[in-house]
């Protein structure tokens, strides 16, 4: 740990046609935030300014849009996978998704006539929970596969939703292409998975599309709080259906004043980097183990999707070690005086993690200066998700710091 260094690299890739970020177009993101609206359990996560932070980073504002109150799950996953498994629906029964929100899914005379599926996917544990506790929300079955190393309570939360789960001996990539075999010989199924492949690109959009509520939200939050707009976004990337989806957003919102987007993915598993620093344009992936911390970033092959998104509307492109993640994960549970905590966790508190380390570190002053982060910066953070691993969590959040060499190359 003490030679892990933060890499960075500025967005020199070429620009393609742009071919998906209409997808994300505010006109859509409406639609779907609507549909989301329809369920009981549905409220507005906070967005929790942090202004004793901001002044002592030096910043003229930061606000942590905190996921772990979404839909009672700890993690904002379930806002793509309910989507995505609505529009299924939908589209087998020939309705308009506008007009089938909460009551007229699980409305027994519609059930009736779309009957039962089964919903497979692969997952870090997020997704998966929110693809099963979607299914069971609609009456239908969840199959669900997990990567090796996956923690007992990930594979808990998942169970409990009545899905079928199993931990595989394999990475996240290789469970993808097994949920896909699997679905292959299942009838009556679909695959629900954040990340697209030829042939397969209509879920992964509808699932960006559903992570655009949570997008739309925060820049309704912060016009409250009385700002126009944030300067900087800082947004995680596992698979980068996330990034993607809040960079396409706001690209359309804002159009030419669109925010700075900084994607931070975990070192073991830094595909978006690797890509960036090689400034072809060309996907690079990562295999091997992925071993992170950060479970919901453990993902080595980009969504081409959400990736072409990225290569046209992307600022900065970082690679964190697992340092980082926790140091955020205590400065959120721990604020300075007059902040409200954030229980975060591993995935969720990089972001946190690295805007520390880019404002006090003197090693990160060519990243700082890259960016233009200075006092006039409102910065935007997403905690993707809460303590989804307990005993990990404690163990972090009461530690000293660990000794994390940050060492930014551009």
């Amino acid at each position: 740990m003490g030679e892990s260094t933060i890499k960075w690299v500025m967005n020199r890739m070429p620009r393609t046609e742009d071919t998906w970020l209409h997808t994300m177009h505010p006109d859509e993101i409406r639609k779907v935030r609507a549909f989301h609206e329809s369920f009981p359990q549905y409220a507005k996560t906070p967005l929790v300014p942090l202004r004793h932070a901001a002044k002592t980073l030096g910043l003229g504002g930061l606000f942590v849009k905190d996921e772990r109150h979404r839909f009672g799950l700890n993690a904002f996953k379930v806002l793509g996978g309910s989507y995505a498994i609505a529009c299924e629906i939908a589209d087998a029964l020939g309705r308009d998704i506008e007009s089938t929100g909460y009551a007229e899914l699980t409305d027994e005379r519609l059930r009736a006539e779309f009957g039962g599926a089964t919903f497979f996917t692969a997952t870090d544990g997020n997704h998966g929970r929110g693809v099963a506790w979607a299914a069971r929300q609609l009456g239908q079955k969840a199959v669900v596969l997990m990567p090796a190393g996956t923690v007992k309570s990930r594979y808990d939360n998942i169970a409990r939703e009545g899905a079928r789960v199993s931990i595989e001996d394999a990475n996240y990539d290789e469970c993808v292409r097994r949920a896909c075999a699997l679905a292959g010989q299942t009838q009556r199924s679909f695959v629900i998975q954040d990340t697209a492949w030829a042939g397969y690109e209509k879920a992964p959009c509808r699932i960006m599309q559903g992570y655009g509520t949570m997008a739309e939200e925060a820049a309704q939050q912060l016009r409250e709080a009385g700002f126009d707009r944030p300067t900087h976004v800082f947004i995680q990337a596992g698979v980068g259906s996330l990034a993607g989806a809040v960079a396409g957003y706001y690209r359309n919102l804002y159009g030419q004043d669109c925010p700075k987007i900084v994607v931070v993915e975990a070192d073991a598993a830094d595909c978006h980097y690797r890509s960036a620093l090689a400034a072809d344009g060309q996907i690079r992936i990562v295999t091997g183990d992925l071993d992170t911390m950060m479970a919901g970033l453990a993902c080595g092959e980009p969504n081409p999707i959400s990736f072409d998104i990225l290569q046209n509307h992307a600022a900065c492109f970082v690679s964190c070690p697992d340092c980082v993640s926790a140091d955020g994960m205590r400065a959120l549970a721990h604020p300075q005086e007059g902040d409200p905590a954030v229980v975060s966790g591993e995935s969720g508190a990089v972001g946190m993690g690295l805007i520390r380390a880019i404002m006090t570190d003197p090693a990160c002053a060519a990243l700082r200066d890259a960016l233009m982060l200075d006092e006039s910066s409102v910065v935007l953070l997403f905690s993707t998700e809460g303590d989804t691993d307990p005993e990990n969590y404690r163990r972090i959040v009461n530690a000293l710091p660990a000794d994390c060499k940050n060492q930014p190359t551009d």
